[in-house]
């Protein structure tokens, strides 16, 4: 008997690898004889790094965050030289308190220090999760961060934000480090919002990070000034680039100044955590979250799980925090079955603080169903 196990993160309860070894643990409970194939998984956003780094190991460092404030961020070194950064962990939202947010002069910094420093681990390929920011400034603190200059008319240095590319005049990439031309960058992004414009990064995303409608008219103004110097600096146009404009126009810098592809985030963590491979000849595979609803149609790992699943003709099984509004519609997208993890009526408390206990308990209790259906044999 092979079970691939494969679950997203719950979030604020477990991480991806705490989830999926609770769910072994349960398995074995009932059928201690069979062959688990443990592989967490991610979209691409929060919980990326978590998940991939039982491939490697985690690191700190400690970068510029938003607001110009000493941060240390969260970083994956992998077994196979890559690093795996995630934007939220030096430029995220949640980093900001509500009543300081700007993304007039939140800046990417940080992101480009996470960089260097996985070059200066050695890393020449690079994942990167783009969700989540606090940051409106096209990638422009990243790429200053690792050597690129932006100036105004009078030759001076661009201040932080994207408020400040409305006085961009030069881009001068010749003083990026030497390493990045040795690299592959590979950007998790499921948006795609154009850099510019009514669906751009400004006015689509502006307002969650305290952005009111003038300031993001003026915020996607000064981006449309930076597509431009990118265009006359470097030669590329990302204007209307569908995902240039994810977390706040990052994905344009990064494409623009370090020749960033755009995957789809749960595919770049599925073939990096070798999901394909852990498939082959199983019989069964168990995935899960913390809320399976209708949001769970939109990109999320677990149905990416259930798709991969069906694609090779295998029973999926997910587990979930809570079964949400609309939760049906995953049965016609590879799911054979889903469960709530809660024994009953409880509390959000309750809920989170008993996640793992549960989790080993439903996936026993699958296991025995399985094993039942089965005659008996694991």
């Amino acid at each position: 008997m092979i079970v691939v196990i494969a679950p997203d993160s719950f979030k604020e309860c477990a991480t991806a690898a705490e989830a999926a070894e609770a769910m072994a643990a349960g398995w074995l409970r009932a059928d201690p004889g069979a062959e688990l194939r443990v592989v967490p998984v991610a979209d691409g956003g929060e919980g990326t790094v978590a998940a991939l780094s039982a491939r490697g190991q985690l690191r700190e460092t400690d970068v510029t965050g938003p607001m110009g404030e000493a941060v240390t961020a969260r970083w994956a070194l992998l077994d196979d030289g890559t690093a795996v950064i995630e934007m939220a962990a030096a430029a995220g939202l949640h980093l900001v308190a509500p009543q300081h947010r700007d993304p007039m002069t939140a800046a990417t910094r940080g992101v480009g220090e996470l960089v260097r420093a996985g070059l200066e681990a050695g890393a020449r390929r690079f994942i990167v999760g783009v969700g989540g920011s606090a940051t409106n400034d096209g990638g422009a603190g990243m790429a200053q961060a690792l050597g690129a200059s932006l100036r105004d008319a009078e030759g001076r240095e661009l201040n932080p934000g994207g408020a400040a590319l409305a006085n961009i005049a030069e881009i001068d990439a010749s003083g990026m480090d030497a390493r990045l031309a040795e690299c592959t960058v590979l950007v998790a992004c499921d948006v795609d919002n154009p850099l510019c414009g009514p669906e751009g990064a400004s006015h689509v995303y502006g307002p969650q990070k305290g952005a009111n409608a003038a300031q993001a008219a003026t915020l996607d103004g000064a981006l449309a000034l930076y597509a431009a110097a990118l265009r006359a600096a470097l030669g590329v146009d990302l204007r209307d680039t569908p995902g240039a404009g994810a977390a706040g126009g990052l994905a344009a810098g990064l494409m623009a100044f370090l020749g960033a592809q755009l995957k789809p985030g749960f595919d770049l963590v599925a073939e990096q955590a070798g999901l394909a491979k852990a498939l082959e000849g199983a019989d069964l595979v168990i995935t899960g979250e913390g809320s399976l609803d209708g949001q769970s149609l939109r990109g999320k790992a677990p149905l990416g799980v259930a798709r991969m699943a069906r694609e090779r003709g295998l029973p999926c099984i997910a587990l979930a925090g809570q079964l949400g509004g609309g939760y049906k519609a995953v049965y016609d997208l590879g799911v054979t079955a889903a469960f709530a993890l809660a024994p009953g009526p409880v509390s959000r408390e309750d809920s989170m603080k008993n996640t793992l206990d549960w989790l080993r308990d439903r996936s026993e209790a699958v296991a025995r169903a399985w094993m039942a259906a089965r005659g008996g044999r694991g």
